[in-house]
């Protein structure tokens, strides 16, 4: 088990709180969570980074975990992705992405932008354009208990439902990383606000304009892998295949037995896919063509 830092970031004007593993000055890997998760999601991830010689980091989004929470309420992705410009000009280089859900809606923006601010980009189930019906029950899920849980017990049984095809953990102590006691009752740790942050981010405007995520998406010229859950109720075959029109040099790995969330539902295999990818940036820079 390789040994885990904490660490604070300063993002833009409030401090990310981010595990970091893996020798200080080495090529840097950035993972990015979804909405309303933690840094705790890319534990196994961070591992295997460390054990391959990089260096590993992983932030609390801001509102989320143990990050600062927007003072004005602000969780625009334009907000998301000033702080990501803070965190890798700290960090220095241009580390590789990989972000799942709203991560990797960040790191479209900050990854189209020049000059590039990463070296290359991996998306976790994520397009510019998702599912709506699969969108809704995430968010239904996220705001299903606003009077948070009596206990530990009640909050893993919530889960079971949301996830009847993950195996439930024999212990609570994972998710109770994910949860803060107030009051005598646990709460998922994200500011409430947050919910209120555009669900617009993936619609597209009435006029018929493409989205900032479609438009970032053609101006990707960095090496991109998407990876899709291929039970995923968020990205379709449809919209994966859109997102591969737009971002031709894209590669693409469908895991098969995997929902939206990949790393949880098929690390193994997810882990496979990712580090083939980032070994090869790493070691010759370049990018194969889509495979998908």
């Amino acid at each position: 088990m390789e040994a885990v830092e904490q660490m604070t970031i300063r993002g833009a004007g409030l401090d990310l709180a981010a595990d970091a593993a893996g020798p200080a000055g080495a090529r840097t890997v950035l993972f990015l969570h979804g909405s309303g998760q933690t840094r705790q999601s890319w534990g196994s991830a961070l591992q295997q980074a460390a054990r391959r010689g990089y260096r590993a980091i992983a932030p609390d989004l801001r509102g989320h975990g143990d990050s600062g929470w927007s003072p004005d309420g602000d969780y625009t992705l334009p907000r998301f992705a000033d702080d990501l410009r803070e965190v890798v000009g700290q960090i220095g280089g241009a580390p590789i992405l990989v972000g799942a859900s709203l991560g990797g809606m960040i790191g479209m923006l900050i990854g189209a932008a020049p000059p590039p601010a990463l070296r290359a980009l991996v998306l976790v189930d994520v397009t510019p354009r998702i599912e709506m019906d699969g969108a809704r029950e995430v968010s239904s899920f996220m705001e299903s208990a606003p009077e948070g849980f009596a206990s530990l017990q009640e909050a893993a049984d919530a889960v079971a439902a949301y996830l009847p095809h993950r195996p439930r953990p024999s212990s609570t102590k994972g998710l109770e990383r994910n949860l803060r006691l107030r009051g005598g009752r646990y709460y998922w740790h994200f500011d409430p606000a947050f919910m209120r942050m555009g669900k617009n981010a993936v619609s597209r405007p009435q006029t018929g304009e493409p989205t900032p995520l479609e438009i970032a998406a053609r101006a990707l010229k960095i090496p991109v892998l998407l990876i899709r859950g291929g039970r995923s109720r968020i990205v379709s075959d449809d919209s994966a295949r859109e997102f591969l029109q737009m971002v031709p040099h894209a590669e693409h790995v469908d895991i098969a037995e995997a929902h939206h969330m990949v790393a949880g539902d098929a690390n193994d295999a997810f882990n496979d896919a990712v580090f083939h990818f980032i070994d090869r940036q790493y070691d010759t820079g370049e990018s194969s063509l889509a495979a998908g």
